[in-house]
């Protein structure tokens, strides 16, 4: 049998997003405040998933085996150590979190079996390497707060009371929802970036976080006066608005998953935005904690 085993590891370092090539113009241009001397620096969470079968001991792996290599490869290395300077690949290619997670895999792979490398600049911000080549992921988490009721305006109140339960109240409830909108891209030689963050969380707050927050969906919300907008359906109404703007940066949207509470949460694994009915629609969803 193969399992998946999680090891979860943390360093501090600060980096500098800065191309000698450039002028000091341009790369405040292209980095913001990231291209500021010295730099800045993170509480980096990293998590190395391992992928094996079970010994004789019922262990992928032995963590205590683990956490060496880890220690040793890694986090002895890149500990309050400032990045740009620590490694030979962050010379050529800049030390975004994607660049890092992409080189903590290959400082790695030759001691461990690995599945994915998950690197959390913040909790807000992270990347994923699954060894691609320079194919990477990259996460932004946000939040919008909104109202909604659970009622098909197709049904009687009573119809709709016994499919959706207290979610059907004539006048709504509401959630702090917590979005995470995952892009998948190459990682440019030089800048070490799939996408430029700034630019990809504008697109999110442009698209969907000023326009669904503080609202009620089922009236503010025209797609939503006839869908009724289950979490499952929201974040099928996020994919396909976020699909386009978010090719247009050069990247492809991956991954929408929406928490609507902390035991309610679904995602949708992108393709094209899809016209189909809402109810083909429900089953592309991967549905977890319900």
């Amino acid at each position: 049998m193969e399992c998946i085993v999680k090891r979860r590891s943390q360093f501090s370092a600060s980096h500098r997003y800065w191309l000698p090539e450039l002028s000091e113009a341009e790369n405040m241009q292209r980095f913001g405040r990231s291209a500021n001397f010295p730099g800045h620096g993170h509480n980096y969470v990293l998590f190395i998933s391992l992928l094996g079968k079970l010994d004789e001991y019922g262990m992928v792996q032995n963590f205590s085996y683990v956490k060496q290599v880890i220690t040793r490869e890694v986090i002895n290395q890149l500990d309050y150590a400032y990045l740009n300077e620590v490694w030979p690949e962050f010379q050529q290619t800049l030390p975004t979190t994607e660049n890092v997670a992409r080189v903590i895999w290959q400082r790695l792979v030759g001691y461990l079996p690995l599945a994915s490398i998950q690197l959390f600049e913040h909790p807000k911000l992270w990347a994923q390497y699954q060894g691609n080549g320079m194919e990477a992921y990259i996460t932004i988490g946000t939040h919008f707060s909104a109202a909604h009721r659970l009622a098909s305006p197709h049904l009687s109140y009573q119809e709709n009371c016994k499919i959706y339960g207290k979610c059907s109240r004539p006048h709504g409830h509401g959630h702090n929802y917590h979005l995470e909108v995952t892009v998948r891209g190459e990682i440019e030689q030089r800048t070490g970036m799939i996408v430029d963050s700034e630019a990809l969380q504008r697109v999110i707050d442009n698209y969907i976080v000023e326009p669904l927050d503080h609202t009620f969906l089922n009236k503010d919300i025209p797609y939503f006066a006839e869908i009724v907008p289950t979490a499952e359906n929201i974040a099928i109404y996020i994919r396909n608005l976020l699909h386009q703007p978010i090719q247009e940066l050069g990247v492809l949207l991956y991954k929408v998953k929406l928490n609507e509470s902390p035991n309610n949460s679904c995602e949708v694994y992108c393709g094209e935005p899809s016209s189909l009915s809402a109810a083909t629609q429900r089953r592309e969803l991967v549905l977890a904690d319900l």
